[in-house]
């Protein structure tokens, strides 16, 4: 009996190279539209589904392959004799390869003007039941749903004429992954239409794996990256990216998104923590007011920048071992500089913020945590903020407010961070208690040799003591930026009063566990 090839794609990239390949290998092409037209316009013979199953296309192409004479020849088991006789008996004709890929459902949603009726439209129904159906069938049935894997399937055909076991057994595997990924952005979506943008998913989206790592946070365990991180960066020079440097990345271009406007910064965080973040009219005075906070955590840490990143800043960060570097764009002699060092990885960022962004965690009991992530911008005018303090701030002091209240939001809780208008003086993250955070941030900055007199304070959270505010002005802070909302606030601000500070409630806090 002569093989059979059943074909219907939205994507045509390489349709007909594959096609001819399937004939040059026996195989009789049976297909739908666009497909069919396509492939005929190459010179090919083309079945039509409507001239094996004898039924029409009806519903403007909703029912075309659903139909016994399709699912029973690509369901029915080779070796088991009920099946043949059955697909005997009823004229059904084994389907051998299915090459199928699904209406473009993501990129349509992901269209401005798309409305509620088109995204329907674009949800797929026959693809993915022929895909799930020639997957269940794998030891007998190659299903392709990934012009990737075209390639490689070609090249067996060109050899053998048909595929081994193992590809058929990898394609059927990739073809659950597709389609789970599908069903749930679709899901995802139409909680969206009922709930609102902002509305948690009814279940999570699956990710495609798109690399597998070296190892995870400790050799002993294993990691993967997942998703679409490769379309919003590109990776110019260096090492592969490990798990940790991924995690490094996220928080410093968090970060820097939110140093984008105003003047060139540049920030250098090491454990996901920024260690020194400086503001200035160049890059590399920019790079001196960070790297001036601490001269010895940068050490193997990732520098990021919110500009094109210059020879100036190439030769300055070429002093210090450093693992990533991550700016908009490189200047050709800064990057010919920088990639004289060969395990520097070298990252451009492309990444723009969604309008809804989700975060999450797996924790015990095969269980996860999904949030929204913390989007709300640092206020650029103080005028959304309380002063609750005798004293109003100074203009210098609203200007290191500004600065400072968009740094501590990424810093790890308890997280205090000292700052004036332009630069990061000490940085205190991930105490068990805020005294201790501003303790460590008053050393940081000794050891620095950075003056606190007249700086601000900055807490991600409310100060739950006065203790906290008055160690801060002990160690020479004029001004302090918190939330607010302790039961003990008026005993905070009594003592802020006491010392001549201003103090400004934010009203939102920034917790990062």
């Amino acid at each position: 009996m002569k093989k059979r090839a059943l074909l219907s794609v939205s994507d045509k990239s390489g349709l007909v190279d594959l096609a001819h390949a399937l004939a040059t290998a026996g195989y009789e092409l049976v297909s739908t539209g666009g497909t069919a037209k396509a492939m005929r316009e190459a010179g090919l013979t083309v079945l039509d589904v409507s001239d094996i199953t004898g039924f029409p296309e009806m519903m403007d192409g909703r029912v075309k392959t659903l139909h016994p004479i399709v699912h029973g020849g690509l369901l029915h088991l080779r070796d088991n004799l009920e099946h043949v006789a059955q697909a005997e008996a009823h004229d059904i004709a084994p389907i051998d390869v299915v090459v199928v890929n699904l209406y473009p459902f993501e990129a349509t949603i992901q269209k401005p003007d798309c409305t509620l009726e088109l995204a329907i439209e674009n949800i797929d129904i026959g693809g993915p039941s022929m895909l799930r159906s020639a997957a269940k069938n794998y030891r007998s049935v190659t299903v392709v749903t990934d012009p990737e894997d075209y390639a490689e399937v070609i090249t067996q055909l060109q050899a053998s004429g048909e595929t081994t076991p193992e590809l058929r057994a990898k394609l059927a595997r990739k073809v659950y992954q597709t389609t789970s990924r599908y069903d749930t952005l679709i899901a995802d979506y139409l909680e969206k239409q009922a709930e609102g943008e902002d509305a948690l998913p009814a279940q999570f989206a699956a990710m495609p794996r798109v690399q597998s790592l070296r190892y995870g946070e400790n050799p002993h365990q294993a990691a993967g990256l997942y998703g679409k991180f490769y379309e919003s960066f590109e990776q110019l020079h260096g090492k592969e990216l490990s798990y940790n440097n991924l995690i490094d990345i996220d928080g410093a271009v968090r970060l820097i998104h939110d140093l984008r406007d105003g003047d060139p910064a540049v920030a250098i965080l090491k454990h996901t923590n920024p260690c020194g973040v400086g503001q200035a009219p160049t890059l590399r005075e920019a790079w001196d007011r960070a790297y001036a906070t601490d001269h010895q955590a940068p050490f193997g840490g990732i520098i990021v920048c919110n500009r094109e990143l210059d020879l100036p800043l190439a030769e300055a960060i070429c002093e210090i071992f450093s693992e990533v570097i991550i700016a908009p764009s490189f200047a050709p002699d800064a990057l010919a500089r920088l990639e004289k060092k060969k395990n520097l990885r070298l990252i451009v960022n492309k990444w723009a913020e969604p309008a809804s962004e989700f975060a999450f965690r797996s924790i015990v009991g095969s269980a996860g945590l999904v949030q929204s992530v913390d989007q709300q911008a640092p206020d650029e005018t103080g005028e959304d903020w309380r002063v609750v303090t005798e004293r109003e701030p100074t203009e210098a002091e609203w200007a290191a407010m500004r600065f400072g209240w968009k740094v501590v939001k990424h810093v790890k809780s308890n997280a205090i961070v000292y700052a004036n208008a332009v630069q990061t003086l000490g940085i205190g993250a991930g105490q068990m208690s805020r005294v201790d955070s501003s303790k460590i941030a008053v050393w940081k900055a000794g050891e620095a040799g950075l003056d606190l007199a007249g700086s601000t304070v900055c807490s991600d959270a409310f100060f739950p003591f006065a203790d906290g505010l008055i160690a801060a002005a002990d160690a020479g802070a004029s001004a302090a930026i918190e939330p607010g909302g302790s039961k003990r606030d008026d005993e905070v601000i009594a003592a802020a009063n006491e010392r001549g500070m201003a103090m400004v409630f934010t009203g939102n806090r920034h917790f990062r566990h």
